[in-house]
């Protein structure tokens, strides 16, 4: 293998990106307006669920149990109505989510210490969303109930138990529970991913294609030089993704970087080389272009989305899937991310990850380098 022929192979295939304005915009632009469309659409907060509310009773008491509601940032206080047809007209136009309803008789039952019935009407179409909104409504209603037995107590003048055991939560890692920064490492490794299998699924396809392959059967070319010069070009552009990607989740969605930037870069950059060579291997198996980009989509896109643990958690998922899901290496490069990026561990924690993208980098691209031949067939 001589270095001059490798170095003559980047050099036409940089020509080739650098003439085709569509390989330059399928390399950088596509990432980055993906990043942004993702980083901004995708969210799995539920903040600001529309309510409305009925309420019957219309004293300081029940005003205080809806300023429970309408002061956090988790609710939005849409309107008051006065009957169940206003309510279910409202959840159905999708105006409201929840539903408030307290009874005439709420305040008369709170002095004499009875417990009170308050009806929350939730739209379970969006069944997640709903149980999330449930949480926060039943959060509330504790809160305020604690707070009214905390209040009679004292004006009973009981010592009461109630409250002692004060439990202080702290949140590791995501202090703030924000959705963006657990989907933006993995939204790189994704992208990543279906973007380097896409650039790199073409070059050998389009070679056979437009004819020039024969002569480059003709030279003394051999397939490892081959395969490596075709590798430098998109390994170059795929650097300058990785950075920009980092770039944009620093200054544009203020994801912060707890761990190791080292790691990061070289973990990131062993998955490069085998999401390029997945590609090269696919491009050398169909010498045809549109069917080398279907099959990198197919190969690549869907895995990644959905069995990646990017959206989805895996341990929800059946036995049998979450079986797939460990031929899947985006599965590893999303931990791999996750953990660099919310948790500072290192290598003693992800080891089995990094073992797993180093051996199948090694194998995809000895299967890409075995798998060509110059043979016209």
């Amino acid at each position: 293998m001589k270095f001059q022929r490798i170095k003559a192979i980047a050099k036409k295939e940089f020509l080739h990106v650098f003439r085709d304005p569509r390989s330059l915009g399928l390399g950088i632009a596509i990432p980055m307006l993906l990043l942004f469309l993702f980083g901004y659409a995708l969210t799995l907060d539920v903040d600001k669920v529309p309510l409305i509310v009925w309420d019957q009773s219309n004293t300081y008491a029940s005003r205080d149990l809806v300023s429970r509601f309408s002061g956090s940032r988790y609710f939005l206080l849409k309107r008051y109505t006065d009957n169940y047809r206003d309510i279910e007209r409202a959840i159905d136009r999708r105006e409201a989510l929840i539903a408030l309803v307290i009874p005439a008789d709420f305040d008369r039952r709170l002095v004499a210490g009875e417990k009170v019935p308050v009806q929350a009407i939730l739209d379970g179409s969006d069944s997640n969303t709903a149980t999330i909104a449930l949480g926060y409504a039943e959060n509330a209603a504790l809160s305020y109930s604690r707070d009214v037995m905390l209040k009679q107590s004292r004006r009973q003048g009981v010592n009461t138990a109630f409250g002692l055991l004060d439990v202080r939560p702290r949140i590791w890692f995501n202090a703030d529970m924000i959705s963006r920064n657990y989907i933006f490492p993995g939204l790189i490794a994704v992208i990543m991913m279906v973007i380097a299998a896409l650039l790199t699924s073409l070059t050998v396809a389009r070679e056979w294609e437009t004819g020039t392959m024969e002569q480059l059967i003709s030279t003394p070319l051999k397939g490892p030089e081959l395969i490596i010069g075709k590798l430098i070009p998109y390994f170059t552009i795929g650097i300058i993704d990785l950075v920009l990607a980092m770039l944009v989740g620093q200054f544009a969605f203020s994801v912060p970087l707890h761990g190791s930037l080292i790691l990061l870069v070289g973990m990131s950059l062993i998955f490069l080389t085998g999401t390029l060579s997945l590609g090269i291997l696919i491009s050398v198996v169909t010498k045809n272009q549109r069917l080398a980009s279907q099959l990198a989509l197919v190969s690549t896109m869907l895995p990644a989305f959905l069995l990646s643990g990017f959206i989805f958690p895996i341990d929800n998922m059946p036995l049998v899937i979450r079986g797939v899901t460990h031929l899947i290496v985006a599965r590893y490069f999303v931990t791999i991310l996750r953990g660099i990026y919310l948790k500072d561990v290192g290598l003693d924690v992800l080891g089995g990850e990094a073992l797993f993208l180093i051996l199948f980098t090694i194998v995809v691209l000895a299967l890409a380098i075995g798998k060509f031949r110059k043979k016209i067939i």
